[in-house]
């Protein structure tokens, strides 16, 4: 089994932010009385929190968070002048495991609310969520500080949350450290059929002990019943509709919301359209191209730096270097080693940002010297593993645990006999993990709760937006979810890595003046600058 399916790295924007992993809330409780909003919005903003929003059906209680005072924690994580000017509140929501049942066992939702110091003319919350599934939208909040413009922050109180199971959220726990660096080290060859039963045997392992452990309760962890979360939050915070930015698979978690609940939407942002029509064996498929497009991108500009001339020819070079690690791993510091399979995650984890390439050519050109430490560091970021302890967030698990309940995809080894050697041939570097990672819910319970289609008629204009040169989302999906959510209007960053928002002034503007308007731009394409 490979360490992921390389689906969704947390936002760029938050790399490294690992904070509020053991903070408590304090108990400063603070009320704010209601604001003026824009015609055509209606909000309130409170404390300890009750909705005013769209009521629950007549089965649900009334969802609430007793919201206290966590800024020293967040400001002293964070450090930034911008972070001073904020007020954070942070607070838990319980949130019926089974939906079918809103009586039964509840799970809690751990929420942050960002509301700066010099906001006027409210208008609602800004729910953010940064894909994996499995990242945190707490940390990813707290990263959106020092990005999001004034024009935002000014307006919207920005709410992130640790979707059921992820982070602070009563975090589902399957693996173990020392598993997850076994299985993120793993490369198996599964155009052979001892490769395909390693990477079988390891997949099964895993879902085995997830299953032993939670039983039926795994199957809850869903797009279905996290979109509908997303409606007690938005309840819980006092809005009557929902304003939301997702990226990558949060377009996937936006589209399930608007299928759900398309009349409570204002206004949604989704960024890196994950493919809502295509077989997962397709977007499979097509996310191993995007990768490799990606590479060659990023080899182009490596050929241009003098730090890169000892690699040599970029392509050439990455693929030795995995073989030559998957059979002597590279040293690095404090005995460990970087096998293929690390070297295979270090890279793709560069190529989510553009403003990492230079750091992968130095960790390529280190590694072909013998010294592991930069292209595991990328890994490392990746994985979120704690370089220092070894420890990982539970990512993984979570990751898991989604994807395997939104699948329906039947795996044999037949299946994988077949497409193995047509997408290690297609694409060489990336085609192995695709593969390999087919088996990753190999033996998954069945789900009861599918993924939801995208289409959300009644919802109002929802801006799709897309990265012509993204690795993790193919530009392709992003006309597909537009067309399928019957609503959506995209817009075109014509640059390079995993999402484009807020990275550059025309797509911060565009972005910005939709939240606060509602009104999608007239112009839907951004240059490369």
């Amino acid at each position: 089994m490979p360490a992921t399916r390389l689906t969704t790295r947390l936002s760029v924007l938050v790399a490294g932010l690992a904070l509020l992993a053991t903070a408590a809330c304090t108990s400063d409780k603070r009320a704010t009385p209601p604001t003026t909003s824009p015609a055509g919005t209606t909000s309130s903003a409170a404390g300890s929190s009750s909705p005013s929003g769209a009521s629950p059906s007549a089965t649900e209680p009334a969802a609430s968070i007793d919201f206290s005072d966590c800024s020293r924690q967040f400001q002293a994580a964070i450090s930034s002048a911008k972070a001073k000017k904020m007020q954070f509140s942070c607070g838990k929501l319980a949130v019926p495991l089974d939906y079918d049942q809103p009586a039964g066992e509840k799970v809690n939702v751990f929420v942050v609310r960002v509301r700066s110091n010099s906001q006027s003319q409210r208008i609602g919350s800004l729910l953010v969520n940064p894909g994996g599934p499995g990242g945190s939208g707490v940390n990813l909040a707290a990263g959106l500080v020092g990005a999001l413009s004034d024009a935002v922050l000014n307006r919207f109180d920005l709410v992130g949350f640790d979707p059921r199971g992820v982070g602070l959220s009563d975090p589902l726990q399957c693996i173990s450290d020392q598993q997850k660096d076994r299985l993120a080290a793993a490369n198996p060859d599964v155009r052979t059929a001892a490769g395909r039963a390693q990477a079988r045997s390891a997949s099964d392992a895993v879902v085995k002990s997830c299953v032993a452990k939670y039983g039926p309760a795994l199957g809850h962890f869903n797009t279905e019943e996290t979109a509908h979360d997303m409606d007690l939050i938005r309840q819980a915070v006092g809005d009557d509709k929902l304003n939301y930015l997702g990226f990558s698979y949060g377009t996937r978690l936006g589209a399930a919301y608007a299928h759900q609940f398309p009349t409570r939407i204002r206004t949604a942002v989704l960024d890196g359209a994950v493919d809502p029509v295509a077989d997962e064996l397709t977007v499979d498929e097509r996310q191993a191209k995007a990768f490799e497009d990606a590479f060659d991108q990023f080899a182009a500009d490596c050929r241009t730096r003098s730090a890169c001339a000892a690699l040599g020819e970029p392509r050439s070079a990455v693929q030795a270097l995995i073989a030559a690690a998957d059979k002597t791993p590279i040293p690095g510091a404090k005995g460990r080693k970087a096998t293929g399979g690390l070297v295979l995650i270090g890279v793709a984890s560069a190529l989510y940002d553009q403003s990492q390439w230079n750091e992968l050519g130095q960790a390529l050109v280190a590694a072909k010297a013998g010294n592991a430490d930069k292209i595991l560091t990328l890994a490392d970021q990746y994985l979120e593993r704690d370089p220092e302890t070894g420890h990982y967030s539970n990512i993984m698990d979570a990751n898991l645990a989604v994807n395997c309940n939104d699948s329906t995809l039947q795996v044999t080894d037949q299946l994988v006999a077949t497409v193995a050697p047509k997408w290690i041939s297609k694409y060489p570097i990336f085609g192995p993990n695709a593969a390999a990672s087919l088996y990753t819910c190999h033996s998954w319970p069945r789900s009861e709760h599918p993924l939801p289609p995208a289409s959300a008629p009644g919802a109002p204009p929802i801006l799709v937006v897309g990265t012509v040169h993204d690795p993790a989302t193919p530009f392709a999906a992003t006309g597909v979810l537009a067309k399928a959510l019957g609503s959506g209007v995209v817009l075109r960053w014509d640059g390079e890595g995993h999402t484009a928002y807020p990275k550059t002034a025309c797509i911060t503007a565009k972005v910005d003046s939709y939240l606060v308007t509602a009104t999608p731009p007239a112009a839907a394409s951004c240059p490369r600058g």
